[in-house]
């Protein structure tokens, strides 16, 4: 059957430039929005490293069927997330001590020079957003509200990124820290005398410095893991 357009849709769209009018997007593939969120649970520590992930639990749990779950699982085994162990199933990836010191390594460098960046001009505006953000995290420490301090530490470091102006370095220090995300609830409770004086570097343009708090700060972040994992 032809389909016929009324006199009005010809007076709406006869005429327009070939190309001006937008194509709808797709939507998002089913099994992207589940990798999504596996991704989600397991960076953000809610699926603890080792944990026995059922596709069967998972699927009910994110009312799909068990497919998209499987597919995400696969994927998520590609990118060192999950460990698919034959007979067994999937499991939460558990990193080695040289796993997790060479992504804090990696973060230190990355997070070094946003600082460095971010301190040789410094918008107002954002000066500003960086003292919300740590005012933030300490109301969040003295609240002893771990998911918000967390939140708050993530928050202040992608800041940080933005004002150094560069979008590659930022794209790479977004997958590191999600990578990190996981080990900040033990440790980000102590970060915010050293965040001051990050923002006290960048508020000075003194961007030697900015940089050398920034290594300290995230050395220290090194040192402090390993001891809050082995007590």
């Amino acid at each position: 059957m032809k389909w016929v357009s009324s006199g009005r849709a010809k007076m709406v769209f006869d005429g327009l430039p070939r190309g001006s009018v937008p194509r709808l997007e797709r939507p998002e593939p089913l099994r992207e929005r589940v990798y999504e969120a596996l991704l989600e649970l397991i960076s953000s520590g809610s699926l603890q490293p080792g944990r026995h992930l059922v596709e069967g639990e998972l699927a009910g749990l994110l009312g799909v069927s068990r497919q998209p779950v499987r597919e995400a699982l696969q994927r998520l085994n590609t990118e060192g997330w999950v460990d698919l162990r034959p007979a067994q199933g999937a499991f939460v990836h558990e990193p080695t001590g040289d796993e997790t010191d060479q992504l804090f390594v990696v973060r230190a460098l990355l997070e070094t020079e946003a600082a460095r960046l971010a301190a040789v001009g410094p918008s107002d505006e954002g000066l500003e957003r960086l003292d919300e953000l740590c005012a933030t995290g300490e109301a969040a420490v003295t609240a002893r509200d771990v998911d918000a301090v967390v939140i708050a530490n993530a928050t202040f470091h992608a800041c940080v990124m933005e004002l150094a102006g560069n979008a590659v370095l930022a794209e790479l220090a977004a997958h590191v820290e999600r990578r990190v995300r996981r080990y900040y609830t033990p440790i980000a409770r102590q970060a915010w005398v050293e965040h001051r004086e990050l923002i006290a570097a960048i508020a000075d343009r003194d961007d030697a410095r900015a940089q050398l708090v920034m290594h300290a700060h995230t050395a220290n972040a090194r040192t402090r893991f390993p001891a809050m994992r082995g007590s």
